[in-house]
């Protein structure tokens, strides 16, 4: 009898462990249920092309124009799922069905962290998770003279981009003492705030949020810590996420702000695997959790693999990007403490920096350094011995301390 997998979430860590698993086991039957109305699709436009004009999230589909179909993976959209039962091995499905399975992967992502002051469904505050979220937003931002933003991270700070390069004028309230302070250096971090600077964004550090209301025309009146009053036509919430793990909770599924996993994906259950930023598994120092797409898609095919049969332990170099107006901000490896920080140099918007530690290269960030990055990450993984000097001269390409190896 075939094999049947269920995967739960049409993010990029659900489709790919789908995808993943079908080429593992070409017998399996893998069905790839999504609340969503549509096939599964990418999430990083939304904060910036869809809310331009220049893509729908249809033209961005994960598994490419011919859709799950494609990979022989059946999609099953709408799909509730209110319920594992583990005894049984079925998900039960809000409209009354029960799927049976023989392996489950759990993809189910990332929630918006709410903030009391504007909750969701508040009228002109915008979350941004799903294309209904950033559709909604777009036909608002046609409207929109002034949009605030609550939150100076990298989601807050695409869509500040985004409504800048609109002509809205934006202001970003951020409660730490720089912007991208979880993701960036403080050069890096400096560069971008610099950038939005240039075109006209407030960018306010150092800020709370004390309290927000309806003024009478319907704008929101917000109140600083220091009493600074900023009336918006719109807000948009960008502070973060947190794990969507109520699904495997309520199974009774070891939980820790994540669905802990051990390093081939299994959760406490033997026949159900996780994946993707839902998920918590181990790091090089301990349990930890992971908020990416490359991430997702990684860590989703050695799941949906695992789950097809296969015995394949998840290692990771982590890395993000972001697009803020001609920017394209990379960063590469894990936290590290105690390293030497080594800037090459370039000119105009370019830069990079390494973290070297022990004569190897921990981690790297850049800005407009794709390619230099692309052999970082290469360097990272190969754990290769470089010279500090060397990585600092933009005449020495990196490819060449590639092949020394």
């Amino acid at each position: 009898m075939a094999r049947r997998i269920l995967v739960v979430g049409g993010g990029p860590a659900g489709t790919f462990a789908a995808m993943a698993a079908r080429k593992q086991d070409p017998t399996a039957e893998v069905t790839l249920l999504t609340r969503e109305p549509f096939e599964p699709y990418e999430k990083p436009p939304l904060s910036k092309a869809v809310l331009v004009g220049d893509v729908a999230p249809a033209d961005a589909l994960i598994a490419g124009p011919g859709g799950v179909a494609a990979h022989a993976v059946a999609l099953d959209t709408c799909a509730d799922c209110m319920a594992i039962d583990r005894a049984d091995r079925a998900i039960v499905l809000g409209d009354g069905r029960r799927l049976r399975y023989d392996a489950l992967v759990i993809a189910t992502g990332a929630l918006p962290r709410e903030i009391p002051l504007l909750p969701i469904g508040t009228p002109r505050v915008h979350y941004l998770r799903t294309c209904a979220d950033a559709l909604a937003l777009k036909a608002q931002l046609r409207a929109c003279r002034n949009l605030l933003v609550v939150g100076g991270g990298l989601i807050g700070l695409e869509v500040a981009a985004s409504a800048a390069t609109l002509g809205v004028n934006v202001t970003v309230l951020e409660v730490a003492s720089r912007i991208l302070a979880r993701v960036c250096d403080e050069e890096t971090g400096a560069a971008v705030h610099a950038a939005h600077a240039r075109r006209g964004v407030d960018i306010r550090v150092r800020t709370v949020l004390a309290s927000a209301a309806p003024l009478p025309d319907g704008r929101i009146e917000a109140i600083t810590g220091a009493g600074d009053r900023i009336a918006a036509d719109l807000v948009v919430v960008g502070t973060g996420s947190r794990p969507d793990e109520a699904l495997a909770a309520a199974a009774g599924l070891l939980t820790n702000d994540g669905v802990v996993v051990d390093a081939q994906c299994r959760t406490s259950d033997f026949y159900i695997y996780a994946a993707g930023d839902a998920v918590r598994f181990p790091g090089p120092d301990g349990l930890v959790r992971l908020e990416n797409w490359r991430h997702a898609q990684d860590q989703g095919m050695v799941a949906g693999r695992n789950a097809a049969g296969g015995s394949e332990t998840y290692a990771t170099v982590p890395s993000f990007w972001s697009e803020q107006y001609d920017l394209y901000i990379q960063g590469i490896g894990w936290p590290i403490q105690g390293g030497t920080r080594v800037h090459r140099a370039f000119g105009g918007d370019a830069m990079l920096v390494f973290d070297v530690v022990d004569g190897r290269v921990a981690g790297a960030m850049g800005i407009n350094a794709q390619r230099d990055l692309a052999m970082a990450r290469r360097l990272i993984e190969r754990r290769i011995q470089v010279d500090a000097a060397e990585l600092a001269d933009p005449a020495t390409p990196l490819a060449a301390l590639l092949k020394r190896s």
